[in-house]
């Protein structure tokens, strides 16, 4: 069975987690799989990876690929799975996957299958299940040809274990001085923060439209989250009025979180936000209309005003 690759993230300085869980569906898909890595400076990550019963850890390490130009990034995947022949390349649905698998896709004229939550063998070849109409279904998707492309919701599968043997780290050689020009690095912003991250954290608490403004929320939200050490997280018209920055959105739109506890504040609901927090273990709502359609998906339900509960709540989980 040909070798699968999977492309795996990175913040410079450690591996993402969520792109570890791609790990888990190649596992099930069977044969050899290979772990890439792109970047600059990637010794240290590199040898992070080598216990998660890959064939090898492949790194494409060089200066041309320090930020992750999706153009660049693109043209050595594609000649990475051109070389070393793999039929199936992976990566978790990230914004950073979004922006760089598709082209790749292009680059070896290959299907790509987007948001894959399981797979199923048909009449003796694979179908991926992927949510549609913002996860109120699910559709069964077989694609054809020797080369596929598929992004893997990582709420979906567990993390894997890092208890194999070491494998080789191999250098993935390339011609960096024929790579594409066409988009140019600028500039990088990144917020700082002293909580969890949004898409591995065990609590995430969020909050909606009813927190009115950016003060009431990192008041209420924040402090709550805060008080539990969890991550905070957003509807998409919390960020859209103002009150929460855009890498706290979740939903169709935003990121897709599996926390073992979920809060909402103030959220009603709506399909789109409800298709990034199903797979929540115990989801939370407070609303003060006992009508909200969040409380159809809720553990536990409590109809009351925010502004009274949520500060009591603070307070009681910081007394104990």
């Amino acid at each position: 069975m040909a070798e699968s690759l999977i492309l795996i993230e990175h913040d410079c300085q450690q591996v993402k987690r969520p792109s570890l869980h791609a790990i888990t569906l190649a596992r099930q898909l069977g044969g050899e799989y290979a772990l890439l890595l792109l970047g600059h400076g990637l010794d240290g990550i590199a040898a992070s990876l080598v216990s998660y019963g890959a064939s090898a850890v492949v790194v494409a390490d060089d200066p041309a690929l320090a930020e992750p130009l999706a153009d660049r990034y693109a043209t050595v995947i594609a000649e990475a799975a051109r070389k070393r022949g793999a039929k199936t390349i992976l990566g978790i649905s990230s914004t950073f996957s979004k922006d760089i698998l598709p082209r790749a896709a292009a680059l070896l004229d290959a299907p790509m299958v987007t948001d894959v939550v399981a797979i199923e063998e048909m009449e003796g070849s694979i179908s991926y299940r992927r949510p549609i109409n913002a996860g109120s279904m699910l559709a069964m998707v077989k694609v054809e040809g020797e080369r596929r492309l598929l992004t893997v919701r990582a709420t979906a599968f567990e993390l894997p274990a890092a208890d194999a043997a070491p494998c080789p780290i191999k250098r993935f050689d390339f011609d960096a001085a024929s790579l594409p020009n066409g988009i140019q690095f600028i500039s990088r912003e990144e917020r700082k923060s002293d909580r969890p991250d949004l898409t591995e954290a065990r609590v995430v608490v969020s909050g909606g439209r009813p927190l009115k403004d950016k003060e009431t929320f990192e008041r209420l939200v924040g402090g709550l989250a805060d008080a539990l050490g969890g991550a905070i997280g957003a509807t998409r018209a919390a960020v859209d009025a103002g009150m929460a920055p855009n890498d706290y959105q979740i939903g169709q739109t935003g990121k897709v979180v599996a926390p073992e506890l979920y809060i909402a504040l103030g959220i009603s609901g709506a399909i789109q936000h409800l298709a990034g927090i199903k797979d929540s273990r115990i989801i939370v709502a407070i609303n003060k209309d006992p009508e909200a359609p969040i409380f159809k998906m809720a553990t536990y339900a409590l109809v009351g005003d925010l502004y009274q509960i949520v500060p009591q709540l603070i307070e009681s989980i910081r007394r104990a």
